[in-house]
């Protein structure tokens, strides 16, 4: 499945922007094109000329071997640039947002040469002589004069004429110059006020410490630059770990073809013709990996550089490129290039003295493939879909919040974790525990074994060094497997450490999603209010115990809120059946849902569920009439019971589209969420962009991960990109047929 780039809408605006400046570089190449093809038809026109005349056969030969020079000057010059990715990014200027606040300037209008008139022909350019004289008293000289008269007030009238009709011309392709100018000049101050009012509303919500805007800026600070060279993709995923202030980025990377096969042309006199001297398979290697670990290194400079305010602890980069899995015929992401790095070892490194592969591999300890031509692929850092939620990560008042809780009651909470998950398990002493909270041991004769767990209640990224001494206690213990858990997170330098060795790192977002999915209480930082349904009943009363909180009433958890490109893990007892509830106001979409296979596509018309056919899967989906709530508020949901899925459908697509008779786009849609509930209560939600780009858009995807195996869990992913076809491109997109 191909990926997609993040959906802020400055994200959008800066595509457009880059469409824009594709679209001139492509005229300006056919430009170019079409020069080249006049010169080389004038040479042709030239050889036919000099057949048998030695000094036109000399000019046209050494015309034939210039082409060959500059065409290699130019094979020289697109190397160069492929390996100044890194120098032309450290060179152009920092993403700022309040840049984005300013007016942006807008040249004056040049005429240029259309500015200046035609210039009219002099009546006195034209006169004749008059005769003198006798012979004036001529009769054939007088008959010639009046001839040479005639024909020279007929020049002069037809120049006249002539220069009256070229600056006519000259007027109207004036015009029309201007008329572009005119609409250029308006289209980019509708851009920078565009700009304006996304930047302003950005930085209120960075003000506001929203994650979701955390990754939407840094999506925008990579997706701004115009300067990559062509053929370069600029297609990523970021994801921000609030826990550990971490960014995860995937990202595109142009393939092998990116480097030229010639190395130079010649021309060959004695058969009159150009030949290709190809580059060897060594040097397209060796160009092709510095490109590799150029991409990685600028990417990282630009959201480094960016991060004046100081969110980035660390940055972990996986570069990828498309390809067809020639085992399976399958489209599918090969990841060749991936490095984790913290800003203090980055911000070490002298980036513009560096070479490129060696400062990857060795001062970043990040990987490259060996082979990037044959897509040999390389072990990848943390990727976008393991990384939690960024939301408010909460589910009511009674909840205790995990960072305030007492040390011995959060030793107990995890013990009491465990010990649902099928531990037996017990805390340790105050004193004399060698560094262990819980003790776990699993009976099973095959599986089982004892683990040592540390559970560590912090606000900031846990060090490497409590790492090292998990795995030192697990050794002196004698355990199978060390476990740290932390209400934080934790930088590469750990996750690297933990690499190859029985350790498991668990941060804040993903102990709060292991407590829920075993009803247990806890949540990260302030409390979100929440309200019992209609019919909740008081719980029964249980003993207190020390070990964990007491039990809370049933109430309506708040839906943990996605940020575009991040998913969550739906837990088993959810997925009996999900409610899926769109909701907005303002212009009124229809929600579809399409069930795919693991190619993308559907099976068949019968899986695509609309409002002309509101149910597919023998039941397992079905959609629901619409609801008014308000106003102008509109909801349609939908049931989902992904346990009856039949086994070939591998992924849900959660979409919107518009009525395409009314003309109306996703950007009129206002108040905008979709909401994933599931059969025990949890709930996630989702603001999709509105994009007036598009008229059909995929909000979410419902899927399976690690399909088929013993591991295979369901996931949710938040989405938000469309097409500007509306229903009919949604439904190609996903092999529905439209004819």
């Amino acid at each position: 499945m191909a990926r997609r780039r993040s959906s802020g809408v400055l994200a959008m605006l800066a595509e457009a922007q880059r469409e824009q400046h594709r679209q001139q570089e492509a005229q300006r190449r056919a430009a170019v094109t079409a020069q080249r093809q006049y010169e080389r038809e004038q040479r042709e026109a030239q050889r036919a000329a000099a057949q048998g005349q030695k000094e036109a056969l000399r000019a046209y030969q050494q015309g034939r071997e210039a082409d060959a020079a500059r065409r290699t000057v130019e094979l020289e010059e697109r190397v160069a640039e492929l390996r100044g990715v890194l120098a032309r990014g450290l060179g152009g200027p920092s993403f700022v947002l309040a840049d984005l606040q300013r007016p942006a300037p807008v040249p004056p209008f040049d005429p240029g040469p259309l500015g200046v008139p035609v210039a009219m022909p002099d009546q006195s350019w034209y006169l004749v002589p008059p005769l003198t004289g006798m012979q004036a008293m001529n009769p054939a000289l007088r008959r010639q004069y009046d001839e040479q008269a005639a024909q020279a007030r007929a020049r002069f009238e037809h120049d006249w004429h002539a220069a009256q009709a070229a600056d006519r011309q000259r007027l109207h392709q004036l015009a029309q110059y201007r008329a572009q100018y005119d609409a250029w000049a308006a289209e980019r101050h509708r851009a920078a006020a565009g700009h304006a009012e996304q930047a302003g509303r950005l930085a209120a919500e960075l003000r506001a410490g929203s994650a979701t805007a955390v990754a939407e800026f840094f999506d925008t600070a990579l997706g701004w630059r115009e300067d990559w060279p062509e053929g370069f993709p600029q297609d990523s995923v970021t994801v921000w770990d609030q826990g550990a202030r971490q960014l995860v980025v995937e990202w595109q990377l142009p393939g092998f073809e990116i480097v030229p096969q010639v190395s130079r042309y010649r021309y060959v006199k004695s058969t009159d013709q150009e030949s290709e001297v190809a580059r060897t398979a060594t040097d397209r290697k060796a160009i092709y990996r510095e490109v590799l670990a150029q991409c990685a290194l600028r990417v990282l400079a630009e959201l480094f550089l960016a991060d004046a305010e100081g969110y980035l602890d660390s940055v972990v980069f996986n570069g990828f490129v498309e390809a067809v899995d020639p085992a399976t015929g399958r489209e599918e992401q090969r990841y060749l290039v991936s490095v984790a790095v913290e800003r203090a070892v980055f911000g070490a490194v002298a980036l513009d003295r560096v070479e490129p592969v060696s400062c990857l591999l060795d001062g970043l300890h990040g990987r490259l493939s060996a082979r990037p031509e044959k897509l040999e692929p390389v072990r990848t850092e943390r990727l976008a879909e393991e990384v939690g939620t960024g939301g408010p990560l909460a589910a009511g008042d009674d909840d205790p919040d995990l960072f305030e809780m007492d040390p011995l009651d959060f030793e107990k909470l995890i013990a009491e974790l465990f010990r649902r998950l099928g531990y037996q398990t017990r805390t340790t002493e105050r004193s004399g525990d060698d560094g262990v909270d819980v003790i776990a041991e699993n009976p099973d004769p095959v599986t089982g074994g004892l683990f040592v767990i540390q559970a560590k209640r912090y606000r900031k990224t846990v060090s490497p060094t409590a790492v090292r001494d998990l795995d030192a206690t697990m050794a002196h213990f004698g355990a199978n497997k060390g476990i740290l858990v932390t209400t934080s997170g934790f930088g590469p330098g750990s996750r690297r450490w933990v690499e190859g060795k029985p350790l498991t790192l668990i941060d804040g977002p993903m102990l709060v999603q292991l407590l829920k999915a075993q009803g247990l209480p806890g949540r990260l930082g302030a409390a979100v209010p929440t309200a019992p349904t209609e019919s909740a009943a008081p719980a029964a009363p249980t003993a207190p115990t020390a070990a964990v909180p007491a039990q809370r009433a049933p109430v309506r958890p708040t839906p943990v809120e996605l940020s575009p490109g991040a998913n969550a893990v739906l837990p088993a007892a959810e997925l009996a059946e999900l409610s899926v509830r769109f909701g907005s106001a303002g212009a009124e979409a229809d929600l579809t849902l399409l069930l795919l296979t693991a190619d993308g596509v559907v099976r068949g018309d019968e899986d695509f569920v609309f409002y002309h056919q509101p149910s597919a899967g023998g039941g397992a989906v079905t959609l629901h009439p619409k609801q008014r709530t308000g106003d102008d508020g509109v909801t349609e949901s939908a049931v989902v019971r992904p346990l009856a899925l039949p086994a070939a459908v591998h992924r849900i697509a959660v979409s919107v589209n518009m009525d395409t008779d009314s003309g109306a786009t996703c950007g009129e849609l206002r108040k905008a969420a979709l909401e994933v509930r599931g059969a025990a209560g949890a709930a996630w939600s989702f603001r999709p962009p509105a994009d007036p780009a598009v008229s059909a858009m995929l909000v979410a995807e419902l899927y399976r991960h690690r399909a088929g195996t013993s591991d295979e869990v369901w996931k949710l992913r938040a989405v938000g990109q469309g097409w500007s076809d509306g229903l009919a491109g949604l439904a190609r997109a996903h092999g529905v047929d439209v004819s």
